[in-house]
């Protein structure tokens, strides 16, 4: 916003009566009209210092100066809008468009994807520590995402909450316990709370394996745990992001299972479990062998709040809302406008 006109004048007083008297003699110098009417021209009119030299028949470097006057005078006032600024502006239109909280993460252009992560699990590290508050059970997905997020985070101390991992991360190549637990870990020192691992596989060879893993009481007391969440923490995977997805590397996938999901119009997964552009996980076999929370059940948290960045998730991000699996979303400017352009 740019305000513009003669800065005003001190009110003279006369002995013994109150009233302000505008002193109709002041004579406006030449200078301080020039200076006004560059000012309108430059801010109210959008000319260039070029043509303002013309109209007024001076050169561009004295319209330069008069500019400077003007402001050094109080002639213009610039104000700048918080309400404009762009990723607000995003923010605010995302979170009309689907009905969900948004925060969009300043970004530029000259930043890679791991320094865009960086940033948004810095911004999305504060966010939570506002969210989590005692006698809570937050359900934490693992994940590259994640792993930056839990390693920006502060510490805010609570009492009674419970960490609980919301899918296994073992696979035929690895465990995966360390890279689960040290998340865990992270996000239970940071809120001193109880953390409640989840010691299955990402995925069984057989659906049946998970029916009778089910079973056990060490997974039902797990299980039992993540029916009672208050939050859901966790990212969307996407194959083709840039910072690769943890489940689609490492021999979480095998090549079969890579083709399926392909074949099935897969577009993204939470916590191991996928999902097309539709948000729907029916029909997509790998589900009934994932240890994540089906998505039925995860629509059922209060607070799911999703930690994105990156361009390259847009198609993940979209089937996720349009299946309605998000109600706080943190993403960065970038990804944002890519998603309402959509």
């Amino acid at each position: 916003m740019c305000r513009i006109g003669f800065p005003l004048q001190q009110s003279r007083r006369r002995s013994g009566y109150q009233r302000p008297v505008p002193d109709t003699s002041v004579q406006v110098e030449a200078k301080a009209r020039d200076a006004l009417r560059a000012a309108h021209l430059y801010y109210l009119q959008d000319m260039k210092m070029e043509t303002i030299a013309r109209e007024l028949g001076t050169s561009r470097s004295t319209v330069s100066r008069l500019l400077a006057y003007a402001k050094r005078t109080g002639m213009v006032s610039v104000e700048i809008n918080p309400a404009a600024n762009i990723s607000v502006m995003a923010g605010t239109q995302l979170s009309e468009r689907h009905g969900i909280g948004v925060q969009v993460v300043p970004t530029d252009g000259s930043l890679d994807d791991a320094q865009v992560l960086q940033r948004v699990a810095a911004h999305a590290a504060y966010v939570l520590g506002t969210m989590v508050s005692s006698s809570m059970v937050v359900g934490v997905a693992w994940g590259s995402t994640m792993q930056a997020l839990s390693a920006a985070l502060g510490t805010h101390p609570t009492h009674d909450t419970v960490i609980v991992q919301l899918n296994g991360a073992a696979n035929p190549v690895t465990s995966g316990v360390g890279y689960a637990s040290e998340i865990l870990s992270r996000f239970g020192q940071a809120f001193t709370a109880r953390t409640e691992q989840f010691p299955v596989p990402a995925f069984f060879d057989r659906a049946a394996t998970r029916e009778a893993m089910w079973q056990e009481t060490s997974v039902k007391r797990v299980l039992k745990v993540q029916r009672d969440m208050n939050l859901a923490v966790f990212s969307v995977g996407a194959a083709d992001a840039e910072v690769v997805s943890q489940v689609y590397r490492g021999g979480y996938l095998r090549e079969s299972d890579a083709a399926h999901l392909q074949a099935v119009g897969v577009v993204g997964d939470v916590a191991t479990v996928f999902f097309d552009a539709q948000g729907r996980s029916e029909n997509i076999d790998i589900n009934s062998r994932s240890t994540g929370p089906a998505l039925d059940a995860l629509r059922q948290v209060p607070s799911r709040l999703c930690v994105v960045a990156g361009r390259s998730k847009i198609s993940a991000v979209r089937g996720a809302l349009a299946g309605g699996l998000i109600t706080d979303l943190i993403i960065d400017e970038g990804a944002a406008l890519a998603l309402l352009d959509g």
